[in-house]
């Protein structure tokens, strides 16, 4: 095994790299019940730590990613290819609407990728230049890159750390005059407190914009994340739970935004105009968001398997759950009591090292990696980065805005967030849901690794 944690910009490059290959790997790399016997056989917390010489925990790969059937998947796709139809077409219109019934939304909207989703529902909301929106930090960076691409102001809301999403008990003092829009993330596929940040949205008359580009199926009170607020935007970069590559949908039950989205997603020209029309009266500023019918294809095949795939997910992650959150200093996700199914991107839970006789986080995670558990600290705080002061040193920021809410200095001690902080650079350890889609015997293996480490704790204080 790699004797550095395995990061998720690892997982992503490994993943957006590997292309065909990757997509015609096995299924999934699952234990029998005759191994999971021998390995639960061998298993000694008195073995020392891998990272000291001793035998890892575990040997075997873990499930790959992503999932491709070609005697299920590859007829649709083939038939596109042979078609020479692969611009936007049938096959895009149909995933759109098999993806809005997933997800109980009457539209969808399929676009590159889950940033510019973003991007096209932030202009169509008008929020330009001179506007606040309120962002959480601890997401990636495609959620705040749209609000700068807009023109718009982020304005950081910190996080409750027992569940790493935004805290709707901090968003009323961050609202200012300018603030016209909320982007609640459900950060890692665990859902936001929708109803919450809705009651305080709707008492501003702020837009709400869900970024749900993790959280495939997850829902509150049996409904999908992505419906609740003005508009729903996905994800399905290839680490993605639905993997295509590179693809986004936008979904609303507003019909004249979807209209206007439609619009700006192909250069401007007016909905129901095909792509590709030469003078047909271009009614905005729009872009070039298409994907293609091969795209498309792929998706509606990864579509099948997605309900089940969540499920699995779902069950693993509360075993998991179960289990490790017995072990002093390791503190599970929690979720919120109106959550009846999480989508699990991402498992997280926060490392105290005090528990671990003060084993630092960064040897934790060199520890787990050997055991064979891959793993990863997470974001770093996307706060206080110079992309920021980059944005507002251009001329657009310097003429939209006052030079005092341009000081990058002042700026970050506004925003400064102290529970994100503690996550990124102190608590959070992730698993990758791929391992989420893995055996019984799987989830103890990464129980019993913690729970090792744990054990030899005083070990590992020697390692830097």
């Amino acid at each position: 095994m790699p004797s550095q944690p395995f990061s998720r910009r690892e997982f992503l490059k490994r993943n957006s790299l590997t292309g065909l290959g990757a997509a015609l790997a096995p299924t999934l790399l699952t234990t029998s019940p005759a191994e999971a016997n021998a390995k639960s056989a061998t298993f000694s917390l008195a073995e020392p730590p891998a990272l000291l010489g001793g035998k890892p925990v575990r040997t075997q790969q873990w499930p790959t990613w992503p999932i491709w059937k070609p005697e299920t998947d590859e007829k649709q796709l083939l038939e596109v290819l042979r078609s020479g139809v692969w611009s936007r077409a049938n096959v895009v219109t149909d995933f759109e609407a098999k993806w809005a019934q997933a997800v109980g939304a009457k539209r969808s909207l399929a676009v590159v990728n889950g940033t510019n989703a973003l991007i096209t529902a932030l202009a169509q909301l008008n929020i330009r230049g001179g506007d606040e929106v309120l962002v959480p930090p601890y997401t990636f960076i495609g959620t705040v890159a749209p609000v700068i691409a807009n023109g718009a102001m982020p304005v950081f809301v910190d996080v409750d750390p027992e569940t790493f999403q935004i805290d709707p008990a901090k968003i009323e003092a961050k609202i200012t005059p300018r603030t016209k829009a909320i982007i609640p993330v459900h950060i890692l596929g665990l859902p936001a407190n929708m109803p919450q940040i809705l009651a305080i949205a709707k008492k501003h008359k702020l837009a709400v914009i869900e970024d749900a580009c993790q959280a495939h199926l997850a829902e509150i009170n049996h409904q999908k994340v992505g419906t609740f607020g003005d508009a729903g935007c996905f994800s399905f970069q290839n680490s993605k739970n639905l993997a295509i590559g590179e693809a986004g949908t936008i979904v609303s039950n507003n019909d004249l935004f979807m209209d206007r989205c439609f619009s700006y997603h192909n250069y401007g020209n007016p909905y129901g105009m095909a792509s590709g029309v030469i003078g047909a009266g271009t009614i905005m500023q729009g872009n070039k968001q298409r994907i293609t019918e091969y795209q498309a294809a792929i998706g509606l095949a990864q579509l099948k398997r997605l309900e089940g795939e969540t499920n699995l997910r779902n069950e693993n992650a509360a075993y998991l759950k179960a289990k490790i959150e017995q072990i002093p200093g390791v503190i599970p996700y929690k979720l919120y009591d109106n959550v009846t199914k999480a989508a699990f991107h991402l498992f997280p839970f926060r490392y105290q090292k005090s528990a671990f006789k003060g084993l630092s986080r960064d040897t934790f995670l060199k520890a787990l990696t050997a055991e064979g558990i891959p793993c990863s600290k997470g974001y770093a705080t996307l706060n206080n980065m110079p992309y920021l002061d980059d944005a507002f040193q251009s001329k657009n920021f310097q003429k939209m805005y006052p030079k005092a809410m341009l000081d990058f200095k002042s700026y970050v001690e506004r925003n400064h967030c102290p529970n994100n902080d503690r996550l990124c650079n102190e608590e959070a350890v992730w698993f990758t849901q791929n391992m989420l889609l893995g055996t019984r015997a799987d989830m103890d293996d990464i129980a019993n690794a913690i729970e090792k480490i744990f054990t030899h704790a005083d070990k590992l204080l020697t390692m830097k």
